[in-house]
């Protein structure tokens, strides 16, 4: 009976190691497959722990995201991997497993690209979040970045990608090297224009609804800050597209700027030597109150400048609440105050020049009449 188990048991000991022989392949792809699901469990339970506990999406938001995103290309360079090691467990030739592990590899640099480009969107987008003063990141300048940098990681995906399957890129380079300089050299106001536009997006100067003075005297609220062009709305209802390269190198007031979006009005007025400078100044500054679209505080203030040829130079200074309404406002002044000049007998000189002669030429002075002959009625009878 012992000898009949001893025969069995060495049978089966034998079938089992003819069993492993035969199938040596399959079973070390069963240990790859495990090995690989044992390190997806552990990854992604780590990656769940850290995204639940440690960085939650209120507190974290950076961390929440990271741990989110960095979760598929893992999974995708895992897998990836454990199928090429499986491949070259079976008889395969070399031009096979070389295509085989080319695709794998792609695959992965395009998931991975995806990765980072998301990544540079949500860093862009929190850091335009904070708007810090010098900052480059703006809200302004999120736009251009986030194309910038879609464009840098597309560039160095296809570089990847031309590396991995060994296509050269020297002859491309050469060419968009010269492309390159060809299209500098054509468009030059263009790219002027563009790296203005940046300039003025990072700078901010000004904002879109802002009121502006160029150089050369146009004045008007700005509807669109493009990378090429700023658009200005005049108030004749005339819209002035203006390239940023005019702008960048020119000076910009901008009066919807400063602390708030107060700005003063400065209404200069002459009035005659010998009036009364304290009543020209409490008329002037009854003006300013009584304008109901002036500010009450700070409150109207009147100023003597100067010493005028002809008359003695006084400003009114008011404060209004938004620029868009300085041409109305200013005339509401300057009509009340010619009103009030007038009531109160205030005289606004103008101007008016005195000649006087004090010799003429000799040939400019009026000659003697010549005197008249006398003439006789009798000539012609005479004759």
């Amino acid at each position: 009976m012992m000898q009949t188990n001893d025969s069995l048991w060495q049978s089966a000991t034998q079938f089992i190691n003819h069993l492993i022989e035969q199938n040596s392949v399959w079973i070390d792809v069963g240990i790859i497959v495990i090995a690989a699901l044992a390190v997806l469990l552990v990854i992604n339970l780590i990656l769940s722990y850290l995204c639940t506990h440690r960085f939650s999406a209120t507190n974290t938001p950076t961390g929440n995201f990271v741990t989110r995103a960095i979760r598929y290309p893992i999974n995708i360079s895992i897998v990836l991997f454990s199928l090429g090691n499986i491949f070259n467990l079976f008889a395969l030739s070399a031009d096979k497993v070389t295509l085989i592990h080319d695709l794998f590899r792609s695959i992965d640099i395009v998931v991975w690209g995806q990765f980072f480009f998301r990544s540079a969107k949500f860093y862009l987008k929190r850091f335009s979040a904070f708007d810090t003063e010098g900052s480059f990141i703006k809200p302004q300048t999120l736009p251009l970045l986030e194309n910038a940098s879609a464009v840098v990681i597309v560039l160095f995906t296809g570089y990847l990608l031309f590396i991995t399957w060994d296509i050269d890129m020297t002859a491309w380079l050469a060419s968009a090297g010269i492309i390159g300089i060809a299209v500098g050299f054509a468009a030059k106001d263009t790219v002027a224009n563009l790296l203005s536009g940046v300039f003025i997006l990072a700078d901010s100067p000004y904002k879109i609804g802002d009121y502006i003075v160029l150089d050369s005297g146009e004045r008007g609220k700005v509807t669109n800050i493009g990378l090429r062009s700023t658009r200005i709305l005049t108030r004749d209802d005339l819209e002035i597209n203006i390239p940023n390269s005019i702008i960048a190198n020119g000076k910009i007031i901008n009066e919807s700027a400063g602390r708030d979006i107060r700005s003063r009005v400065r209404v200069p007025v002459g009035v005659a030597y010998g009036t009364d400078i304290d009543k020209v100044r409490d008329v002037l500054v009854e003006v300013g109150n009584q304008e109901p679209e002036a500010c009450k505080d700070p409150a109207p203030r009147a100023r003597f400048r100067q010493f005028g040829a002809s008359s003695l130079d006084f400003e009114l200074l008011v404060w209004i609440d938004n620029p868009e309404f300085r041409g109305r406002i200013i005339d509401n002044l300057n009509c009340a105050i010619y009103k009030s000049f007038h009531q109160h007998g205030i005289e606004i000189p103008f101007s008016q020049h005195d000649i006087y002669i004090k010799s003429l030429p000799q040939e400019l002075l009026p000659q003697p009449a010549e005197p008249v002959k006398a003439v006789n009625p009798d000539f012609n009878a005479e004759k």
